[in-house]
């Protein structure tokens, strides 16, 4: 049950550690040669998956400690192309991230396996991943482009060139991690920039990367050297902050250590344009990855747009943007189809969620249009296992005349445990 927030959010916050970065250091470390040690990685479920699943490859993971930035883990690599063929299926559990860029290192190395996931998860599209790995040589069975994934690697994997059709960080990086172990270079064509955290790490990690325009490509045969990395705080976490603070009247909320990877920063645009007020004192930079504090003041919100060309740098957060919209101001969203096929259907269930506390909010094929010109009374509301959502609703609701109740709220713990503790420690 989540209570209204009446006098507002204030205070500091250090959020968990960057999921998407937490999930390719740990691969990558896998890969290396010796032992990579990593601080700050993700406390969140869906990067548990990928430590349970290099573990059942060979690869050996040390917890040595945890404090407020996160884990602090071990790895010790077994090379490229050294995993070894696990005693059964691999559970990713209800990450699509370790699916999807496992897929892509099990396809380069010769021995079967199988990749399944929870209910959400075997409903999810990989086709988009299937497709340029079996042009590289695997061979790779699914339910119908859906998981669970059959995976039979080969030690010849090719280097392609690859032009996706939809723009997807996930199936570039597991084409990369696919076209480390080919002789020759691979090259993947995006039609829109996506993150770019996986060319960051491979750099880290000291392996070669040729970035020119939306084109990335990678020779493969490069040894990776094991190394030590902070995981930045994760900004799509802490995206609920500044949603919260922007949108409450008289809040301020301080975000410290949080990755500023200007490929990232998108939500950062989105709420100026709004209205709020955002500053940025820039820190230190690890494997890459640039560092800062954020600090968010709320502001008279206003109406924006966010267009096709706008939607990869805030695809994670489209859903508590339009939590936002509810507090008093108006947005629209077009181009995010891709939402369809996250978790749940993020468009639909989204919709749903916040009209059942009481907004104004149209579904589109692509997209949504929030208006936020009457206050939200709360409600009953359903996250459908859906971590944003979970949290999405949350903040929606702390500006709301009454409470609302949010059933599967658990499933924040993918990717931000902490969250629902927090949230009541920032009440002014």
């Amino acid at each position: 049950m989540v209570q209204p927030a009446p006098r507002g959010m204030r205070g500091h916050v250090r959020p968990p550690g960057d999921k998407a970065i937490s999930h390719r250091f740990a691969l990558l470390a896998a890969l290396a040669d010796g032992r990579s040690d990593i601080r700050g990685y993700s406390t969140g479920g869906d990067c548990a998956s990928t430590v349970r699943c290099l573990r059942a490859l060979g690869v050996t993971i040390e917890e040595t400690g945890r404090d407020a930035s996160g884990l602090q883990l071990s790895i010790t690599g077994r090379g490229l192309g050294g995993l070894q063929a696990p005693n059964g299926v691999l559970d990713a559990g209800n990450s699509g991230t370790t699916m999807r860029m496992l897929a892509g290192i099990l396809s380069a190395h010769p021995f079967s396996t199988t990749v399944t996931g929870d209910d959400s998860l075997q409903r999810r599209p990989m086709r988009r991943v299937i497709v340029p790995l079996e042009r590289m040589g695997a061979r790779i069975g699914s339910q119908d482009g859906r998981p669970p994934l059959s995976i039979q690697g080969t030690a010849s994997i090719q280097p392609i060139e690859f032009s996706p059709e939809v723009a997807s960080a996930q199936v570039k990086t597991a084409v990369l991690l696919a076209g480390l172990h080919a002789n020759g270079t691979t090259t993947v064509h995006e039609p829109l920039a996506t993150r770019d955290h996986t060319e960051r790490a491979l750099h880290a990690f000291g392996v070669r990367v040729e970035a020119r325009g939306r084109s990335v490509s990678v020779q493969g045969g490069q040894r990776l050297a094991a190394c030590r990395l902070d995981v930045p705080g994760d900004i799509s976490s802490a995206a609920f902050w500044m949603v919260a603070a922007a949108a409450l009247d008289g809040s301020e909320i301080e975000i410290a250590s949080v990755g500023v990877n200007p490929t990232r920063t998108g939500i950062i645009d989105v709420l100026r344009r709004m209205g709020a007020e955002v500053s940025i004192e820039g820190g230190d930079s690890n494997a890459g990855e640039p560092v800062g504090t954020i600090r968010v003041r709320h502001g008279q919100l206003g109406s924006t747009e966010i267009e096709p060309g706008d939607v990869p740098g805030v695809i994670d957060e489209l859903p508590v943007l339009g939590a936002l919209a509810t507090h008093g101001g108006e947005l629209r969203v077009t181009g995010a189809q891709e939402l369809r096929v996250k978790e749940s259907d993020r468009i639909s269930a989204l919709a749903d969620g916040l009209r059942r506390m009481g907004a104004d909010i149209d579904e589109l094929p692509d997209g949504f249009h929030v208006r936020g010109a009457r206050r939200l009374r709360g409600g009953e509301v359903d996250a459908r296992n859906d971590h944003r959502l979970a949290m999405a609703f949350a903040v929606a609701a702390l500006g709301a005349s009454g409470p609302t109740m949010i059933h599967d709220a658990g499933a924040a713990a993918v990717s931000y445990p902490e969250f629902f503790a927090v949230l009541e420690s920032l009440r002014a």
